[in-house]
């Protein structure tokens, strides 16, 4: 696979990503539910994530900047060894999976750096403005807009035997995620499912 279309996978899951919650943010108020096409187990559910995955911070005055920076390093190297994979031949298993976590992480490093210049507070009573006068944050101190959410089963139980939640309620799945998030995911699970041809000895050196 060429560099230019590993680039243009990471740019169309950026539009997407930034398209999708520039919707959500300037036309939900915050912890708006709804169903999609009725069905109970998809539903828009509007959060912000101050933090990392699953909704845990950093502690500490600086613990959203160091996570901030700490991404924008990461990208940094997940964007050369997408170029060098690209350069070096290897499988577009390899490749497809980088783009995708590339644009991922790229994805939500632009809520973290810019969203608190450009939006508004988004509250459950108030719909966030873009480009407002009274930002709610800094530049590095933006929260991520999550979306999708998946409460397939709601009032799951655990039975009594089972080790520590015995007894205890359960909803599968209850994590709340973007599209940033999915492609980050689906390039560690292609990676994880077909790791021997991702990480196949590559062919030849690419010139072109």
């Amino acid at each position: 696979m060429s560099l230019k279309k590993a680039y243009l996978i990471v740019i169309l899951i950026l539009i997407i990503d930034q398209v999708s919650k520039i919707y959500i943010k300037t036309h939900f108020v915050l912890r708006e539910d709804i169903p999609v096409m009725g069905l109970n187990w998809f539903r828009i559910y509007f959060i912000e994530n101050e933090g990392m995955a699953w909704g845990a911070v950093i502690p500490g005055a600086h613990g959203k900047l160091i996570l901030t920076l700490f991404r924008i390093v990461a990208v940094g190297g997940i964007g050369y060894w997408l170029y060098d994979s690209v350069k070096k031949n290897y499988s577009n298993y390899l490749i497809i999976s980088i783009s995708l976590i590339l644009a991922g992480a790229f994805g939500n490093i632009i809520d973290s750096v810019f969203y608190g210049l450009i939006f508004d507070y988004s509250s459950p009573n108030h719909v966030a403005t873009l480009f407002s006068e009274n930002p709610y944050g800094t530049v590095f101190h933006g929260k991520v807009v999550d979306m999708f959410y998946f409460p397939i089963i709601t009032d799951g139980k655990f039975p009594s035997w089972f080790p520590i939640w015995g007894g205890e309620s359960f909803t599968f799945f209850n994590a709340v995620f973007n599209v940033a998030d999915a492609a980050i995911s689906v390039g560690v699970g292609i990676l994880l499912l077909f790791n021997k041809r991702a990480f196949a000895k590559p062919q030849g050196v690419v010139t072109e």
